[in-house]
């Protein structure tokens, strides 16, 4: 199946032509036009435009299609009209002139000379006679004529689009974290005119710690794509935003400064934002998945028996109407967000799936289990394309069970570059793989008990790779080199999980001492 979106060239032509004609740069847009021969057969509404003809707001409707390429024939029709009724208002020499003088009626000479000289006894007529001009019709059904004819040839296109597809692709990259967030952008050199971090920087101190009750600690964390926020899920069941610079409750959402929590009955273990950062997906403990508005805090979608076991991730699809979700229930499933219905099941595990995502196409998921094996998917047929597991690390011997999955990464993609995943296992190893299993590069710990990596994630450009590692520290590694650059100490008790913000120099770990911790170079 072809997944390349191919853009014909014509449309770019045609969306620099509506900008012109916005723009009132219209010597440009006639030259563009006669050079390339790509017309702007549109207007922002073929209705108000046919309303236009019918009402004889010539005017308007001249200008208009001066930018058009109309059929000879529709032409004819509508200036033999325009001409028509100048002679009906009785002005004959503004009248012979465009009869004269314009190309329109140049043209109409050499191809219908007999009409035109009929037009040319119309104009030196001393009265007006509507029996003369119409014969069997009349102004308003010819003027409805020329409306449907001269519509059938154009088409209704919202007014600045070249502007709005600048502005989409733009809200796209914020999403991805492709640019930095809140700051004057330069279209043209494609980087921020001001404020721009220069480089990725590893972290090197614990900048803030935001602390949970002594019976509570966070399960899991997040990050939103337009930076903006910061959101936990914790082992009571409370879902709370915070202000990552200050590390405070985010008391600007009505609804956390009255307390009204989001939450779930038992504890929140996957939180997951929607790629706009608007929605907020949460599962719990017991197999429920919610769909949250986060500006307002009301669930607007909820899932009851989404899993028959814990989630422990969550994946939003690349148009948003989709959730893929891991369990303890050996499953990975896809749940719809209009139809309130779970509509995709991927089996095959022999244990717990800790972790699944789609892949950059959409058509395909990928999935992580604790029987230490990684499938790749068909979104739509649910069948298992391909199995591997990781190649063991040097002090692992092939007698021991397969190393637990604990997540997957996708690695930044450039250019043609194939598909290929960050693999995280329970080794003090993470690899760099294809998806038909083949190890491309490696990043080692060095530790052969003790440190094996729990977490995994990547800065937003994939300058570094971070890996938290069982023993409370995290681990700091140049991707281009390989190289061990830095190791911290992050928590006092068991590290669950790591995160990057999109934008910024800013991570955050949670583990069950309690902490969600905010890290800074």
């Amino acid at each position: 199946m072809a997944t390349n979106l191919e853009i014909d060239s014509a449309d770019v032509i045609r969306l620099i032509l509506q900008f012109l004609q916005e723009s009132n740069l219209t010597r440009t847009l006639q030259v563009l036009q006669e050079e390339t021969g790509v017309y702007l057969n549109s207007v922002e509404s073929v209705e108000e435009f046919a309303s236009d003809v019918q009402q004889g707001r010539w005017d308007t409707v001249l200008q208009t299609v001066s930018h058009c390429k109309l059929q000879d024939e529709t032409l004819h029709l509508l200036y033999e009209q325009v001409l028509c009724e100048m002679l009906e208002l009785r002005e004959v020499e503004l009248a012979r002139c465009l009869l004269r003088e314009t190309s329109v009626f140049n043209q109409y000479r050499l191809h219908y000379p007999e009409k035109f000289k009929r037009l040319e006894l119309l104009c030196n007529k001393p009265f007006f006679d509507p029996k003369d001009v119409y014969e069997h019709s009349t102004k308003d059904r010819r003027r409805a004529a020329i409306a449907q004819a001269i519509a059938n040839e154009l088409q209704s296109v919202p007014s600045s689009r070249l502007l709005t597809l600048l502005g989409m692709s733009l809200k796209y990259q914020k999403q991805k974290g492709m640019l930095p967030a809140g700051e004057k952008f330069d279209l043209f050199l494609n980087a921020a005119s001001t404020g721009k971090e220069g480089r990725e920087e590893f972290p090197v101190a614990i900048a803030k710690t935001i602390k949970f009750g002594s019976k509570s600690h966070p399960e899991c964390a997040a990050f939103s794509p337009d930076g903006h926020h910061l959101v936990s899920g914790s082992i009571d069941g409370f879902v709370e935003v915070w202000e990552w610079t200050t590390g405070q409750l985010n008391k600007e959402l009505a609804y956390q400064k009255e307390d009204a929590l989001m939450m779930h009955e038992s504890a929140v273990v996957a939180v997951e934002f929607s790629r706009d950062s608007e929605v907020l997906a949460t599962g719990s403990q017991d197999g429920q998945l919610k769909v949250w508005i986060v500006a307002t805090g009301q669930c607007a979608r909820k899932f009851d028996r989404a899993h028959d076991g814990a989630i422990t991730s969550i994946s939003f699809s690349k148009d948003n109407t989709h959730l893929l979700t891991s369990s303890f229930d050996t499953t990975a499933r896809i749940h719809g967000l209009k139809s309130g219905k779970t509509l995709k099941e991927f089996r095959g595990h022999l244990t717990f799936v800790n972790c699944a995502l789609y892949l950059p196409d959409n058509t395909r998921v990928v999935t992580g289990s604790a029987d230490g094996k990684v499938k790749i998917w068909d979104a739509k047929t649910q069948d298992c394309l391909h199995t591997f597991a990781p190649p063991l690390p040097p002090y692992m011997n092939a007698s021991q069970h397969l190393p637990a999955i604990n997540n997957i990464i996708l690695a930044p993609k450039h250019g043609s570059e194939k598909d290929m995943i960050y693999v995280c296992s329970k080794t003090s190893t993470i690899m760099l793989m294809t998806l038909d299993g083949h190890a491309i590069k490696t990043w080692s710990s060095g530790k052969k008990q003790g440190g094996d990596f729990v977490f995994a994630c990547l800065s937003p450009r994939g300058e570094w790779l971070y890996c938290a590692g069982e023993d409370n520290t995290l681990y700091c590694f140049a991707n281009a080199t390989g190289k061990l650059e830095h190791v911290m100490k992050i928590h006092e008790k068991d590290t669950i999980g790591v995160a990057h913000h999109p934008h910024h120099n800013v991570m955050a770990s949670w583990g069950c001492d309690g902490c969600l911790n905010l890290l800074r170079p």
